[in-house]
């Protein structure tokens, strides 16, 4: 396997585009990163540049110490696993894993021996007679891993491989995939545009926005204390609440105001009394009150109950004023939610989601507490976007 490297690497398209601006980042041998973002943020032009499919406009790569900006993919000796399949219909499953061997011109006992091993790491040794439309979505997939496998190259790129797949495969596959590199100790590079996958994946999670690497780190990490907005609003499944608010004082306790609530903020933050802040809440942060003990409360009105079993994802429109930043904007539109950008815009009310136990009873249209854990509340400079600490 491999170490890869990105130093200050840009990608300036003809028309002027620059989809990835200045990216450092480092891939230690072995381990599984993984690049995520919304559409456009250049991580797919990041793993093309490495793969050799694209063009460096500035900056290098490094693949075990070595500068490859001038090789071909081929003398890279890396394998590319796609968001399509590509597999040749009319060969077997067999044909398709030995294609690259074959190519390679490697002798006949060599190349059953790879493919074999990765059959067998796979599960698909009962499909290598099989030809691709006899299999299913993940047998499919699992067979163009197979093909990157056998090639034992130094390093593994995967764009978004399950973004095709359905959500009960795709989280089997996620495992699968997962417990290979594992197994394998390959350095991979994998770029989704799913954080839930993003999360539950990688040794370290990269997150890029507008070509420019915002944060690297442990999935936790970035969870627990986002550099900035942008991150704070990405990571997390739901997705943080973001609400604006002035710092003040009341009855002698520093806190922050959000309509008709206030919530206790540390005293570190005393710079900023007299100053609006924007106040990061996780739906995990948030209770139905009449089944928590104590603590801040939020009041609104429940607009959408979604019962999951496990839990109930309560919509909750509060008196408080929606953080109206560029970030806020560019995450609604990334997932296509028009009515969120049109009510940032609003800024009458906000809809915050919070993670309640099952035991709730609130019903649409009920007037709500909703009991804050104060210790989990992150707080962002609304000029800067970026993340203000409370240490």
């Amino acid at each position: 396997m491999a170490r890869v490297e990105f130093a200050e690497v840009s990608k300036v398209f003809g028309d002027g585009t620059r989809a990835v601006d200045g990216l450092d980042l480092e891939i230690a041998d072995g381990e599984f990163m993984v690049l995520v973002g919304p559409s456009g943020c250049g991580k797919t032009t990041a793993l093309r540049m490495l793969a050799g499919l694209e063009e460096i406009s500035g900056g290098a790569v490094r693949i075990d110490g070595e500068v490859v900006n001038g090789l071909t993919p081929k003398q890279r000796d890396i394998a590319m696993v796609f968001q399509s399949y590509a597999l040749y219909p009319h060969l077997t499953v067999f044909g398709n894993m030995a294609f690259p061997l074959r190519l390679a011109r490697l002798p006949k006992a060599e190349i059953e021996r790879r493919v074999d091993e990765a059959a067998k790491t796979l599960d698909l040794v009962p499909y290598l007679k099989r030809k691709p439309r006899a299999l299913s979505g993940g047998q499919r997939q699992r067979v163009a891993m197979g093909r990157a496998i056998v090639r034992e190259p130094k390093a593994f790129l995967m764009d978004e491989p399950l973004s095709n797949l359905d959500a009960k495969l795709r989280v089997q596959m996620r495992a699968d995939i997962k417990r290979l590199q594992e197994q394998l100790r390959a350095t991979t590079i994998y770029v989704t545009h799913d954080q839930v996958e993003a999360m539950t994946m990688g040794d370290r999670v990269a997150v890029m926005r507008k070509g420019k690497l915002q944060q690297v780190g442990a999935p936790q990490d970035l969870y627990d204390h986002p550099v900035n907005m942008f991150v704070g609003g990405f990571i997390g499944s739901p997705s943080m609440n973001m609400l604006e608010g002035p710092i003040a004082r009341r009855d002698g306790e520093l806190v922050v105001t959000l309509g008709e609530d206030a919530l206790p903020v540390p005293a570190s933050l005393a710079a900023y009394e007299g100053r609006s802040l924007v106040v990061g809440v996780r739906p995990e942060s948030l209770e139905d009150a009449s089944l928590a003990n104590g603590g801040p409360r939020l009041h609104g009105r429940l607009v959408l109950r979604e019962a999951l079993g496990a839990e109930v994802l309560a919509h909750v429109a509060v008196a408080a004023r929606p953080a109206v930043t560029e970030e806020m904007r560019e995450l609604a539109e990334d997932v296509g939610d028009d009515r969120a950008v049109a009510q940032l815009g609003e800024g009458a009310e906000a809809t915050v989601v919070g993670r309640f136990s099952p035991r709730t009873r609130v019903g649409a249209g009920d007037r709500i507490e909703m009991a804050v854990d104060p210790e989990s509340l992150r707080f962002f400079d609304p000029q800067t976007g970026l993340a203000i600490s409370t240490r």
